[in-house]
């Protein structure tokens, strides 16, 4: 049991996964990363191709050209070598920056990016001569080695047939002018890097969804794992517990404030003390506005005698209101009947005391079912 526990058989959930990302690690392709920079490499360089051969001209030009002039003012020539230096910054800096902005569009759209300094971090494990040999014979390298043996492979395998079917046509680029020949050489290159291109793509294809599938599966958990992440976001049951009753303490005490609000106090007779209040015109059912054991009922009472509020004692009812009964809701709906009865009796002795009515006798004893007491036991009876 304690094996199956330990054992990464299940997937990462969502929280496993975000801290993942937090600490940069992600299913990351490197040959999507390598076709990005190819490919976006190759399309800069054919766009800025003419422009940049143009400047490239002009430039050795302006350098293999001496005249009088130069040889009267020597300090031209470091001028001539910033400006060359300057027009090919030029040309180098844009397609740097062309081919940056493909690359981090790719991560951006294969998913496979991560804000964080965590794999940057120095980290003195990562020296470990144990773990260096783990990470040496895992999964993840194996797939690597396989994955560059056959590139190597198949790259070799095209650059010896391009070669070979183009060695004559090579011979003859020595006959051409040079122009034609760099043009001839240029368009052969542009195959190649094409044919070099198809076969990255071909790789980056197969090399996603593995990398996805190795990632989720280095991600996997044990079923401790998945335990013990939830006890940590959701917190000890103890200790949430006690959260909740301390929320609850506080909240009875915050609801004395409410009393003076109340039609009439429900006590046991000094343990339990419910404050109730009903608007016949905004509420549908009583609510509970305040409620509290011991010195808190007690307090409960002392307010509502200062604020003229009925306090009645009805010990069981008491005892049902507090256990079922919560702050700012409704009363249960099987306590309708019980408090009823109580109400109808504050109403009348309220009517009485103004003069538009008798005076009631002995509140009646609220009909409460006998398992909504908390103190209730049932009479087990005997064979």
């Amino acid at each position: 049991m304690e094996s199956s526990s330990q054992e990464k058989s299940l997937p990462a959930t969502p929280q496993r996964l975000k801290k993942a990302r937090d600490d940069g690690q992600v299913a990351r392709s490197k040959d999507l990363s390598n076709l990005a920079v190819l490919g976006g490499g190759a399309m800069v360089l054919l766009a800025l191709a003419p422009m940049g051969f143009e400047r490239l001209r002009t430039a050795m030009q302006t350098q293999l050209r001496f005249d009088q002039a130069v040889l009267a003012h020597p300090e031209q020539m470091f001028e001539r070598l910033v400006h060359a230096v300057i027009q090919g910054l030029s040309l180098a800096i844009p397609l740097g920056l062309m081919v940056l902005a493909v690359a981090v569009f790719s991560m951006l759209v294969s998913g496979s990016w991560a804000l964080s300094t965590k794999p940057i971090t120095p980290d003195l494990s990562r020296l470990s001569l144990f773990k260096g040999f783990g990470r040496l014979f895992s999964r993840q390298q194996l797939v690597e080695t396989f994955k560059l043996t056959g590139i190597t492979a198949i790259v070799g395998v095209v650059a010896w047939r391009f070669i070979a079917s183009h060695v004559e046509a090579f011979a003859g680029l020595l006959l051409r002018p040079l122009e034609t020949a760099i043009g001839q050489l240029a368009s052969w290159m542009a195959m190649g890097v094409g044919m070099l291109l198809l076969v990255v793509l071909f790789f980056a294809i197969i090399d996603v969804p593995t990398q996805r599938f190795l990632h989720a599966h280095r991600m996997r958990m044990s079923h401790q794992e998945v335990k013990r992440e939830h006890k940590e976001s959701e917190g000890d049951p103890h200790m949430k517990g006690r959260r909740r009753a301390r929320q609850r303490e506080l909240a009875q005490r915050n609801s004395i404030t409410a009393v003076p609000k109340a039609d009439l106090v429900v006590m046991n007779p000094t343990h339990y003390a419910v404050a109730i209040c009903y608007d016949d015109a905004t509420m549908r059912a009583p609510r509970v506005v305040a409620k509290g054991v011991d010195l808190l009922a007690l307090r409960i009472r002392d307010v509502a005698k200062g604020a003229s509020v009925p306090v009645l004692q009805a010990p069981m009812l008491a005892r049902a209101l507090y256990a079922h009964g919560e702050i700012g809701e409704e009363i249960p709906s099987a306590l309708y009947t019980a408090v009823a009865q109580v109400l109808a009796y504050v109403y009348q002795l309220k009517a009485a005391l103004r003069g538009q009515g008798v005076m009631p006798g002995e509140m009646p004893v609220p009909e409460v079912p006998p398992e909504l007491d908390p103190h209730w036991k049932p009479v087990v009876q005997g064979n």
